[in-house]
């Protein structure tokens, strides 16, 4: 990372995954309780978090759904193992990574981190085509939505909670609920922060 990214703050990095080379690590938080993890990655201020893929198998992805839940302009890239399933990259996409890298190498992380840190996004050779196809697919496939879901929706995008959204639609929580967990399966996304950030890209809402 550049010497100004490491002076104004520097990475976090969670799980057991290398760190770039030349980066101010501020903290290592082990994988766990996605809101646990998220609630100590943010008392750390980082410019940067790195996400660990390796551990069980929905952690990563988890994390970082919750950490963005919480801080959602902050920079996330996950590290996979050389090889990984393309479905876990997929995951942590879906989640809100801005990047995912696949690589053993300090001095290459250091390269995608900084790409990272700065908004871009940060793939490692062959994932950029693997992530832009799933885009394509997903955007020439949106499922359609009944009226009543779009309102939800946009209601969820706005940011109101389940008992909010239900006086406003006059329903009850549980049924705002069941439609929530409908959306989440329509959409094949795993959480309400995912859930926000598709509507968004595919201009839902």
């Amino acid at each position: 990372m550049r010497e100004d990214d490491r002076g104004r703050a520097g990475v976090v990095v969670v799980g057991e995954t290398i760190a770039p080379s030349g980066a101010r690590v501020l903290g290592r938080i082990p994988l766990g309780a996605p809101d646990a993890v998220a609630a100590a990655v943010v008392r750390l201020a980082p410019a940067l978090v790195l996400v660990d893929l390796t551990g069980p198998r929905d952690a990563g992805p988890a994390a970082i759904e919750a950490l963005l839940t919480r801080a959602p302009d902050l920079p996330v890239l996950a590290v996979a193992a050389p090889g990984a399933d393309h479905v876990l990259v997929l995951d942590a996409v879906r989640a809100g990574a801005t990047g995912v890298a696949t690589t053993v190498d300090p001095a290459e992380l250091a390269d995608l981190a900084a790409a990272a840190a700065a908004g871009r996004p940060a793939f490692s050779p062959g994932l950029a085509a693997v992530v832009l196809e799933s885009v394509v697919q997903s955007a020439a496939a949106v499922p359609e939505l009944s009226p009543r879901e779009s309102e939800v929706l946009r209601l969820v995008v706005e940011g109101l909670t389940a008992k909010q959204v239900a006086a406003r639609l006059v329903l009850s929580p549980r049924t705002v609920e069941n439609h929530v967990q409908r959306l989440l399966r329509k959409f094949d996304v795993p959480g309400r922060g995912a859930l926000v950030r598709y509507a968004i890209e595919h201009g839902l809402a």
